[in-house]
């Protein structure tokens, strides 16, 4: 199995993606090492603050030395040149908030999967021009699993991941999940309050939490 469907394979399976970020490099690590006790084994890091670089060099170094098994993304990537540079840092996956030619072509090149943001049927249409065969819906809580289960119809060889405003309670999770989804965004998993609080033993229940609440949503579907 290459690169690419591997990590595939890893998201449809956790069935979540964790997504955060945090301006200090020791609270990055720290909440990445609460999700990997609590069982999350492929997280996304955001490209949204000055620190992002550096703080991802610090993770990506922890992740090698202490977490085996832990796919470690980026996001929030808007040009080749902030992919370019995440891919030399260790990058295991890439994710954009739109459609970008040339991160695609450059994630293809070193065999790593490439998630791009996708709203419209057009917009799909282009991402499946580009060899895509999986995109992040976005805003989900605006577009709503009756969106998904619309399309789906018309790409019935994409895989859809809905990312922003999830919220992590059974009947909203039932609902994205009847309609097929690979997984779901968790940007809802780090709130601003554990990142402040450093709560990392919350943080860690509540990814078990929500992984098992996935699996019996899963096993009764």
């Amino acid at each position: 199995m290459d690169k690419k469907a591997e990590l595939k394979s890893l998201i449809k399976e956790q069935g979540i993606v964790p997504l955060y970020y945090a301006a200090d490099a020791g609270v990055s690590i720290e909440l990445m090492r609460a999700m990997y006790q609590g069982g999350i084994r492929t997280t996304e890091y955001a490209n949204r603050g000055e620190q992002a670089m550096k703080n991802f060099k610090e993770m990506r170094k922890a992740c090698d030395a202490e977490m085996p098994g832990m796919r470690l993304g980026i996001g929030t990537i808007k040009n080749a040149e902030a992919a370019r540079e995440y891919i030399d840092e260790g990058a295991e996956f890439l994710v954009c908030p739109g459609i970008l030619e040339s991160v695609i072509e450059l994630s293809d090149k070193h065999n790593l999967l490439c998630v791009p943001g996708c709203m419209t049927p057009s917009e799909i249409i282009r991402a499946e021009s580009c060899g895509v065969n999986m995109v992040k819906l976005f805003p989900a809580n605006t577009l709503g699993p009756s969106y998904i289960e619309a399309v789906q119809a018309l790409f019935t060889d994409m895989t859809f991941l809905p990312t922003g405003g999830i919220e992590l309670n059974e009947d909203n999770l039932r609902g994205w999940f009847k309609v097929g989804v690979c997984a779901v965004g968790g940007s809802k998993m780090i709130t601003k309050a554990v990142i402040e609080n450093q709560l990392y033993d919350d943080l860690s229940k509540e990814c078990q939490r929500a992984l098992n609440l996935i699996k019996t949503i899963r096993e009764s579907i």
